[in-house]
């Protein structure tokens, strides 16, 4: 539910920051959160607002205006944050603004309660009023990384926004000290302003590092991505003394037909991770055609698929992989299958399962033509 401010009531948000600190190839507050931008999300918790002024750097002008204009009123930010700010208010001039709120855009998780009780303290006669929350951390003065002292965090608060004003008072304290500042609070102080501090909120957080962006993406409860695969393999029977099954070598009385080493197990678990990337299967990335891959060791299909999903930010969460056969016995086996397909794939070995079935002596493997194998299995996004 979005807050509804009072007539006479504007929003001001600042977004004409790079944001270097926080990586990434464009400014933090145009980067993705969840499906939508970090400034969206902040420019959203005001939508109930008359008005709204949005402050940009100038080359993400053409992009605010193509995503937000219309309810959004949009000016070039300055040189600092408070030529920013002072941008803002002078589009207000003239206006039935009464009062305005300052947020920063990198804060896209502003709670309604937060804004709220800006608005109350403000509606309650208070000049100025700005969210902010109790230091509980014990304070430490450090150099070269090294703890040099203490301080006292007795009365210290850490500041958040939105920080609200009369919209006369904090012009008038722009126009009277145009340096730049931490915060309009800072300049609200130098002008005489008494703030009320409001209730914060922990989850209130301003994205500055790369790390603010999986907390956010958590208070979000952003749905986990977990993928599910599933793969089927078969091989015939043919001639030889051995069969390779999950990377294990096996006297028998045939071997098993096909271009690689024949391992159907590792195929269909293989398959399964591919599938769950929908990236096709062995074939699309080892083509039978090519001969460098006659009698290849399927570890290395193996290897490759978990390191694809690897490469697009999943781990494997755990792998179920069933041999369907008359013959060999597999259960002497299965402990050193579980371990070799754990090391090929880097994972622990509990979290794989191999397993053997048969088919009642029905179909091509009850008649003991060949080994089939299927395998699930689940990847999970970092």
């Amino acid at each position: 539910m979005t807050v509804r401010a009072p007539k006479g009531y504007a929003a001001i948000v600042t977004a004409a920051g790079r944001g270097s600190r926080a990586g990434g190839d464009e400014p933090k507050q145009w980067r993705d959160l969840v499906g939508r931008s970090v400034l969206a999300r902040a420019l959203d918790a005001f939508a109930g607002f008359d008005r709204v002024v949005l402050v940009v750097h100038p080359d993400d002008m053409a992009r605010a205006i193509a995503e937000f204009a219309g309810p959004v009123t949009i000016v070039t930010g300055g040189e600092t944050r408070a030529a920013s700010v002072r941008a803002a208010l002078d589009t207000l001039e003239g206006s039935d603004i009464t009062h305005v709120l300052i947020h920063d855009g990198a804060r896209p998780l502003v709670s309604d309660a937060v804004i709220q009780g800006v608005i109350d303290a403000l509606q309650a006669g208070a000049r100025a009023a700005a969210p902010a929350l109790p230091v509980t951390d014990a304070l430490w003065r450090g150099d070269n990384g090294t703890v040099t002292g203490t301080a006292s965090r007795d009365g210290l608060y850490r500041a958040q926004t939105p920080q609200g004003f009369s919209g006369e008072q904090i012009s008038k304290a722009h126009r009277l000290h145009p340096d730049d500042a931490a915060d309009d609070v800072e300049l609200a102080r130098k002008a005489g302003l008494d703030i009320v501090i409001t209730q914060g909120d922990e989850d209130n957080l301003k994205i500055t590092w790369p790390g603010d962006f999986a907390r956010a993406e958590k208070l979000l409860g952003a749905a986990m991505d977990i993928r599910l695969g599933n793969g089927y393999d078969v091989h015939a029977f043919g001639p030889g003394d051995h069969v390779t099954l999950c990377g294990v070598r096996i006297a028998h009385e045939a071997g098993l037909m096909g271009h690689s080493d024949a391992d159907v197990g590792m195929h269909a678990l293989t398959d399964a991770i591919y599938g769950a990337l929908a990236a096709g299967d062995i074939g699309r990335h080892f083509p039978p055609s090519d001969p460098q891959w006659k009698g290849a060791d399927s570890a290395i299909f193996l290897r490759h698929a978990a390191d694809l999903a690897r490469a697009h930010g999943f781990r494997i969460g755990n792998a179920d992989v069933t041999l369907i056969c008359e013959a060999p016995k597999i259960g002497p086996h299965a402990g050193a299958m579980q371990a070799r397909l754990a090391e090929i794939i880097e994972l622990a070995p509990d979290r794989i399962s191999v397993k053997a079935t048969t088919s009642e002596r029905l179909g091509f493997t009850g008649r003991r033509e060949g080994i089939a194998s299927i395998a699930t299995v689940t990847l999970i996004k970092e």
